[in-house]
């Protein structure tokens, strides 16, 4: 069940995240009206708010995953910063 909610929450983040990018692609072109370009960056912040939050839970998944491997007994967890030089 887990693994379910965590693959939606993907699909829902990369959505919200295309969603953002053509809002954005929109807002650039000049070409909405000035009530148009409102709810589009009112809708636009909401999107962000959301990424916002969906990157803080992964961050912490991450982080919560980190065993330190500096020998310490039962493998204590420490708090790092993810790095792709971590995933070798």
């Amino acid at each position: 069940m887990a693994g379910q909610q965590e693959a939606t929450s993907i699909a829902d983040f990369e959505k919200s995240l295309d969603e953002l990018e053509t809002l954005v692609r929109n807002l650039e072109q000049g070409e909405l009206s000035l009530e148009q370009s409102l709810t589009a960056f009112e809708r636009g912040v909401k999107l962000t708010r959301a990424c916002q939050q969906a990157l803080k839970c992964a961050e912490q998944r991450v982080e919560q995953l980190v065993q330190s491997d500096d020998g310490t007994p039962n493998g204590a967890l420490e708090t790092r910063p993810f790095s792709p030089d971590d995933a070798d």
